[in-house]
């Protein structure tokens, strides 16, 4: 599977630019890559480790000026091998956009952000537990001006995830949808929700955060609501804020530095699935898969090129934690260097 998947993409860029070299109104496809190496040391157990986080390869382009495609899969996304987004778009008119396949679903503003464009080398409790949902599905998107620019984008999607598509049939409607309005001063304030049914229990979520992008700031809050139909589990919050600021480096090898810092919380947080003995399991019941806690990230991102082109992420993360809660190896206390590299 793994290296049908890896030879699938090769295959699709191969042909896509022999097509486009036999005809002239075909634009060549676009290859992009992010490979992300990092170094995480626990204070707490003083162990440390190595890993390759990411290391996806995409490609995307336009047939014409209504059609365009991307395929993208992660050689290394934790260990595994995923197929990622693989969709079409079609534009029948200025601002208006119907796309079919697979995607990240328009839910939150840091679960929505890839690896090149995080700010920290580990995602918020938001992008990563609670709000990261991919899914097949069909949305709409449509972009327009009403005395300032807005974007609203909504879909409906399996709710099979990424890999149970085949014998996946449900007459239960997942959707999801999102708004961003830019305010002019560099302010964004993005609203969503979703609503998902990973087993036998729906769950609806609500998002709403704004940012502020200007003169080398960038200032972040987010707060997302999670309930379960039927009172299956006890509803989740879930808040994530941030600072950075870009300072402006003269130097070969350096263009800037930014210091940043974030503070995340999330209360107990169910995926949604049955379990029973630790095991996915239909007779079981909903159970905590990520305790409550809150975390404190402090650090610098090195810019050795352009930003969110080839960074440096040096963080340290300090986690809070309940007495009787049980903490993830790679959710304690740690240092991380990360280096990301985007092409």
């Amino acid at each position: 599977m793994k290296k049908r998947l890896s030879m699938g993409l090769a295959l699709a860029c191969c042909v896509l630019a022999t097509m486009a070299q036999e005809d002239k109104t075909l634009n060549a496809p676009n290859l992009h890559g992010t490979l992300r190496g990092k170094y995480e040391y626990q204070t707490q157990e003083d162990k440390g480790r190595f890993e390759v986080r990411t290391a996806r390869v995409s490609i995307d382009g336009s047939l014409t000026q209504y059609v365009d495609y991307k395929a993208e899969i992660d050689l290394c996304d934790e260990g595994q091998i995923k197929m990622l987004d693989a969709y079409t778009r079609i534009k029948p008119f200025a601002g208006f956009m119907f796309t079919i396949g697979q995607e990240r679903v328009p839910f939150t503003i840091d679960a929505h952000r890839s690896p090149d464009k995080q700010y920290f080398a580990n995602r918020s409790f938001i992008a990563k537990q609670v709000g990261n949902v991919r899914d097949v599905g069909a949305e709409v998107a449509y972009r327009f001006h009403a005395g300032i620019p807005i974007n609203i984008r909504a879909g409906i999607f399996n709710g099979s995830g990424l890999t149970n598509q085949k014998d996946f049939w449900t007459n239960n409607i997942n959707y999801s949808a999102k708004a961003e309005l830019f305010i002019p001063g560099g302010f964004n304030v993005t609203l969503s929700a979703q609503k998902i049914k990973p087993d036998n229990v729906g769950i609806y979520m609500y998002d709403a955060g704004a940012y502020y992008h200007r003169k080398g700031w960038h200032l972040e809050g987010e707060y997302l609501y999670k309930t379960y139909a039927d009172n299956a589990f006890k509803d989740v919050h879930a808040i994530d804020a941030f600072a950075s600021y870009d300072i402006p480096v003269k130097s070969k090898m350096l263009c800037k530095v930014s210091p940043l810092i974030r503070y995340d919380f999330m209360t107990d947080h169910s995926d949604g699935k049955r379990y029973l003995d630790g095991n996915a399991d239909k007779s079981g019941s909903l159970i905590i898969n990520d305790y409550q806690r809150h975390r404190i990230t402090g650090g610098v991102t090195l810019s050795l090129n352009k930003p969110f082109i080839s960074d440096i992420r040096i963080n340290y993360e300090k986690y809070f934690y309940r007495d009787n809660s049980l903490a993830k190896p790679s959710e304690k206390d740690k240092i991380v260097v990360e280096f990301m590299t985007h092409f």
